[in-house]
């Protein structure tokens, strides 16, 4: 299990805080009353690359750098928030970063990802293909492998839960998406740290449940496809590392479709005029769907990131849903 005590996690934020500033949360009174209950909405769209990720890449790579001073560069895999995150950071510590995604990955992500300073590489039918290569090409080519879960990416992703818990404090339930994990089990993490007793709920596509099936069967259970326009959500092959630890700290994991997703994401502009990407959006459509058992509550939602291609955001806007 991944556990920091507070002065740890104070630690990878004073780092994260040197690179990028704080988050902004905020309660909004319009999404207030869409939902019902107070609402607090953790800004991590407002970060330097757009998702939460971007403190994890800090926090790593500062690690990497002082564990193994002769790397040349990274190779990892990602949906694209990762692979963000990653190239800004390595390239910025003067490293190479080869991102390996799969056919049909977002555009515009891919095209962040490049102008970060990343190689991206497209390779087989999902994430999950996709991470398997970029693991054997680290070996290969003597590259630094960073996996989609690591202590140090959920200690500098933790900065985001440390921001959140102490400027909303009371919180009685926090909703948190679930692709790889780093995102619940920061959450997690920061609040046993101190000493809370907020309510951590995962959120999952109905696409995409194996975190969920593992959750409630006690072990792993891989599925036989991620297909939801949710890209950070859309992973068959959930972590051990990540299971041990939402596991035992969630309270419950809940499954949205990708159509309460996309009223999510109207939700969020009509109301706040945010742009959430699916995954993004995936806490407050968990909450809508729960909104009966959370009234008079003080919720939190993570708004984990923004970055939906265009042509999406204007079907979804639209009234529609991404077909993937």
């Amino acid at each position: 299990m991944v556990l920091f005590n507070r002065e740890a996690l104070e630690t990878a934020a004073t780092l994260v805080h040197k690179h990028m500033s704080p988050t902004p949360q905020y309660t909004w009174p319009l999404l207030n009353e869409a939902v019902g209950t107070e609402v607090w909405v953790k800004h991590e769209n407002h970060t330097p690359t757009g998702a939460f990720k971007v403190r994890g890449g800090i926090t790593y790579t500062d690690w990497l750098k002082r564990t193994q001073p002769d790397v040349r560069g990274i190779c990892t895999a990602t949906r694209g928030n990762h692979g963000q995150s990653q190239a800004r950071a390595a390239t910025a510590a003067g490293l190479i970063a080869k991102i390996y995604v799969p056919e049909g990955n977002s555009t515009e992500k891919n095209a962040a990802m490049a102008a970060f300073g990343g190689d991206v590489i497209v390779h087989g039918a999902d994430f999950d293909v996709a991470r398997q290569e970029a693991m054997r090409v680290a070996q290969e080519e003597n590259l630094a492998p960073v996996p989609p879960f690591h202590p140090e990416l959920v200690r500098g992703v933790a900065s985001y839960a440390l921001e959140f818990f102490t400027a909303a404090p009371d919180l009685d339930t926090v909703y948190v998406p679930i692709g790889c994990g780093s995102g619940i089990c920061s959450v997690i993490t920061v609040r046993d740290a101190l000493g809370l007793s907020t309510k951590v709920v995962g959120v999952v596509s109905t696409e995409a449940q194996a975190a969920k099936l593992s959750f409630e069967a006690g072990r792993l259970i891989e599925t036989n496809s991620a297909k939801t326009f949710a890209d950070g959500m859309a992973v068959r092959i959930p972590v051990q590392d990540a299971f041990d630890i939402y596991s035992k700290g969630a309270d419950r994991i809940v499954a949205v479709t990708d159509q309460e997703v996309a009223e999510a994401v109207r939700a969020y502009y009509r109301c706040t005029h945010n742009v959430a990407e699916g995954a993004g959006a995936a806490p407050l459509a968990a909450l809508m769907q729960e909104r009966a058992a959370m009234r008079g509550k003080r919720v939190g939602v993570i708004h984990c990131g923004g970055n939906i291609d265009t042509d999406q955001f204007v079907t979804v806007l639209k009234g529609g849903v991404p077909q993937i």
